[in-house]
């Protein structure tokens, strides 16, 4: 039984995506961190999220991961990158969606990785056993957090155990990645504000060796079913016959509905069906009024609630963690004052926002509304409604191709990054268009050599040196001697990227987001200085 520590300096309130996501960050920086999670084991049955984006692979690429997930996702890259519309698994095709969620099976020039599908139990299988190899990390797993009494210098928290005894465990900061249930944000004062969706949805596991031995409607990652007695989504969780089905406009108000029939009306067919698990939920809309308390912050779930369409639920929440965990580093190491932790809220959150937008505005879009006439019809009538279906289903796009949401989030407003003047481009949820301006990550590229461009990229800031010309030792030299961790990347001797970058010298932060760019590096303690927090963002922007 692992013993609770009386005092550690970053508490984890929850062991889920998002809180396994900040350990490991941490951890791989040396912090000492204990993780506190009530549930000892994963349910492979209740997949939940099942989109691991483009931008969290690129995450879990710089842990070493990304290869890992790969190895262990029950459903490869490879076997289908397509959302297909359909009148039933055993149908007509309507319309489809290439390569959806980001999934290619050839190198892109804009990412360092493509997409994955897995369970996201799966996925916090992988993290769990990535933290645990962390010798700072320490997993407390069956126990529980019980209260948290939050103040200026420190956190005090009650962790139960399996057994119900109960230890106070003292922190220098507590990461709330308890979710929705999180006993962390009312510790703060902080609530939810939002909406729920307009229909309620019953998820349904099942196996079926028929849709192994018939031949389906098309080959695709997602099925989006219209025109049954119900619409819905459903797709593979592997390739041994098990299936996730999410039913629209099913809740508790049918209570007394078959699950087995209801596999049936999506299929299009009375095939074999061994149900392995049903939930009802509710697609909900929620943003937290505020991040943090004084040493309490909220990561994840327990800091807003995506609906799932077009999967950016669970990839919001690891990009809550990275966020936090490398500024919580900085500060514990000394080399960035607390009020960096204040840029944390204002770059994170207006993300959260524009995510929840993005995806709620789907709710007006769900597979009921589209239901008409007879979509299984072989005649010329039903070719020509199924024509006219695919055409009105266009407005589904946005869902499957997100990639500016995605990896166009930017922190041009932050109070630690030092903007330059440029434009940067227009919000869109589809396309996406590189940028380095100041906020923005890091515009992707594959250097000649094979190698990606964050490969070079060090685990705290580091300096492109994209002009050959340009100084990089005033930087180094200050960095040095505030104890600020820099790498330089010389890449002067490849001028497009230059041209790509848009200067002669960028400045990336650990979490691969621009700081700051120019032609040269004039006044190097005032740069550093507002970068890690130290300046504030009202004095005149430093080159």
């Amino acid at each position: 039984m692992t013993t609770v520590p009386a005092r550690v300096p970053v508490l984890v309130a929850g062991g889920g995506p998002s809180g396994l996501a900040a350990a490991i960050e941490l951890g791989r920086r040396g912090v000492e961190v204990l993780v506190v999670e009530p549930r000892t084991a994963l349910d492979p049955l209740r997949p939940r999220a099942k989109t691991t984006s483009v931008r969290t692979m690129e995450h879990l690429r710089r842990w070493g991961l990304a290869d890992r997930l790969r190895a262990a996702a029950p459903l490869p890259v490879s076997h289908a990158q397509d959302v297909v519309f359909c009148t039933g698994l055993l149908g007509h095709e309507i319309t489809r969606f290439p390569n959806a969620f980001g999934l290619w099976t050839t190198p892109r020039e804009i990412a360092a990785e493509s997409g994955q599908q897995a369970p996201q139990s799966l996925v916090e299988e992988v993290l769990r056993e990535a933290a645990a190899e962390q010798p700072t990390v320490t997993l407390l797993i069956g126990s529980r957090v019980v209260s948290v009494t939050d103040g200026p210098d420190e956190v005090r928290a009650v962790v139960e155990g399996p057994d119900g005894e109960r230890s106070e465990v003292t922190a220098d900061f507590l990461l709330g990645a308890d979710g929705a249930t999180s006993i962390t944000r009312p510790a703060i004062g902080a609530r939810y504000e939002g909406s729920s969706g307009a229909l309620p949805n019953l998820s349904i596991t099942f196996r079926s060796r028929a849709l192994d031995e018939r031949p389906l409607c098309a080959l695709g990652v997602h099925y989006w079913v219209i025109g049954a007695e119900r619409g819905g989504l459903m797709g593979r969780l592997d390739l041994d016959g098990t299936w996730w089905l999410i039913v629209q406009g099913v809740g508790p108000q049918d209570a007394g509905v078959d699950p087995v029939a209801l596999v049936h009306d999506f299929v299009g067919a009375d095939v074999d069906v061994d149900v392995l698990a049903t939930d009802p939920w509710s697609a909900r809309m929620l943003l937290v009024d505020r991040y943090r308390g004084q040493r309490v912050l909220l990561v994840g779930d327990a800091a807003h609630l995506n609906p799932p369409w077009g999967g950016h639920g669970f990839n919001t929440c690891v990009g809550d963690a990275v966020n936090i965990a490398w500024k919580l580093a900085a500060v514990l190491q000394g080399w960035a004052p607390p009020s960096l932790l204040d840029s944390y809220e204002a770059e994170r959150r207006p993300v959260a926002l524009r995510t929840i937008a993005a995806a709620g505005d789907q709710e007006a879009f769900l597979a009921p509304s589209f239901a008409t006439g007879d979509l299984d019809d072989d005649g010329p009538a039903g070719v020509a409604l199924r024509a006219r279906l695919a055409d009105a289903l266009q407005v589904k796009d946005p869902e499957f191709h997100s990639l500016g949401l995605v990896l166009g989030y930017d922190y041009p407003d932050s109070p630690v990054v030092v903007p330059d003047g440029s434009p940067a481009p227009d919000a869109d949820v589809v396309a996406y268009t590189p940028s380095a301006h100041p906020g923005a990550r890091l515009p992707h590229t594959w250097l000649p050599d094979g190698r990606s461009v964050y490969d070079l990229l060090g685990d705290g800031f580091t300096l492109l040196q994209l002009d050959p010309q340009a100084d990089t030792a005033g930087l180094a030299e200050e960095a040095a001697r505030a104890g600020v961790p820099l790498t330089v990347a010389h890449l002067g001797s490849l001028p497009r990227l230059r041209g790509l970058y848009g200067a002669g010298l960028v400045l990336v932060r650990p979490d691969q987001h621009v700081a700051w760019r120019g032609a040269s590096v004039e006044d190097p303690p005032a740069l550093l200085g507002r970068v890690t927090g130290r300046v504030p963002s009202t004095t005149e922007s430093p080159r």
